[in-house]
């Protein structure tokens, strides 16, 4: 039986179809010297809430729907510290009935591969009783701008 080398590996700039830049902060590191692992998933949430905001997608106050978190995950590559500038790269693999699933990329500024790569899985609800909605066809088609080519 032959093992299948599964190991993640860094990504490309060209895996990635939009991309959002941010400043790291003193507070960002932990006591290893690095940025800690709780603040990728920070700039990963605010790099997918940003575009949906610039879409027009989320609006923050009186929206009947919103998309929530229902899943996340990373990988590390390579270490990141403040002080450095970084890009979150993202695209999107799936859209579903009611989910969109973002691969998400985060670069040094000056790099050419991801120092990070994540998921990130948003459904969109009900505001006012959180159950899932189908995600109406405005939303699906901006989403879709961001798809992977052979997803």
């Amino acid at each position: 039986m032959t093992e299948q080398n599964t190991r993640p590996r860094p990504k490309g700039r060209e895996a990635y179809r939009h991309f959002t830049a941010f400043a790291t902060r003193w507070r960002d590191n932990d006591q290893y010297g690095h940025m800690n692992n709780a603040v990728y998933y920070e700039l990963f949430d605010s790099a997918v809430n940003k575009f949906l905001i610039d879409s027009g997608i989320l609006a923050l106050a009186g929206d009947k729907t919103q998309f929530l978190v229902a899943s996340s995950g990373c990988d590390y590559f390579t270490d990141v510290a403040y002080p450095s500038d970084v890009d979150v790269g993202l695209a999107v693999r799936r859209i579903g009935k009611s989910s969109v699933t973002y691969d998400v990329g985060l670069f040094l500024a000056d790099a050419d591969i991801t120092a990070a790569t994540g998921v990130f899985v948003h459904v969109n609800v009900a505001t006012d009783d959180q159950r899932p909605l189908a995600i109406d066809a405005a939303t699906r088609a901006k989403c879709a701008a961001l798809m992977i080519e052979g997803e």
